[in-house]
């Protein structure tokens, strides 16, 4: 299946994929943010240390990795349990990934800390659990979706299992599967914010030191930069829906 030209509207960068990167940017240039936020810490220096622009690539680091995994996980199950009589397989994995949301995220922190110790590790634990929901059950919504007649036309015209898959199947539930991954994505944005609290560094670091310290800055600025990059990611995730779309809108 190829890919149809798209049209120069759909060609059109969004505005929002410009605006808040680059209002991102700005409040990670030296000095910007803790100016505009010095009036709610009176008498309290806002400085940091790793500065603002690493904990957001600490931060940026985590959500990515975290992302990667998830979808070398969810992808691929999605897929088994989506073939046909597999509709038990299907209800039990949807049922197991759907425990990693309703299980609190400082739970699942805790009791994976005297296994895994501090740092990074607990926390991509927590945020693999977290994204795989929503990929596992968009790829799961979306490969179900599609035209079963369309499946059998593949299937006259010689198709295998593995070509109908990649050739019809993937392309068609694409859109679904991509809405999952953007969800995904900007839900660990806010998650990994409690990675800070195990010495996984990132923008929780400034809330929490705020919480600890009384001091409302610190607490904003960690809050607006974790906002703008979950704003930013979904920005440009979006981008990736539009044009990753094979039916152009």
């Amino acid at each position: 299946m190829t890919l149809r030209p798209l049209s120069r509207s759909t060609r059109r960068l969004p505005w929002d994929a410009i605006v808040w990167p680059t209002l991102l940017l700005l409040c990670l240039l030296p000095g910007v943010l803790p100016r505009l936020v010095g009036p709610l810490a009176p008498g309290q220096p806002l400085v940091f240390d790793p500065p603002l622009w690493q904990l957001t690539l600490t931060h940026l680091a985590l959500v990515l990795l975290a992302t990667a995994v998830v979808l070398l996980l969810g992808i691929p199950l999605a897929v088994v349990v989506t073939r046909p009589g597999r509709e038990a397989l299907q209800h039990l994995t949807e049922t197991l990934v759907g425990l990693g949301q309703t299980v609190p995220t400082f739970a699942i922190l805790a009791l994976a800390v005297p296994a895994l110790g501090f740092g990074w590790t607990p926390t991509l634990l927590g945020l693999i659990l977290y994204g795989l929901v929503p990929v596992v059950s968009n790829g799961v919504a979306g490969l179900l979706a599609v035209d079963r007649n369309l499946l059998d036309a593949a299937r006259g015209m010689g198709m295998s299992n593995g070509q109908r898959l990649w050739r019809v199947e993937l392309p068609l539930a694409l859109p679904v599967l991509l809405a999952g991954i953007r969800t995904s994505t900007v839900y660990n944005v806010g998650t990994a914010t409690v990675g800070a609290a195990l010495g996984a560094g990132g923008l929780g670091s400034p809330i929490i030191n705020g919480l600890s310290q009384q001091n409302t800055g610190l607490i904003l600025i960690g809050a607006v930069l974790a906002a703008l990059l979950a704003l930013s990611l979904d920005a440009l995730l979006g981008l990736v829906f539009r044009y990753g779309d094979p039916v152009p809108r």
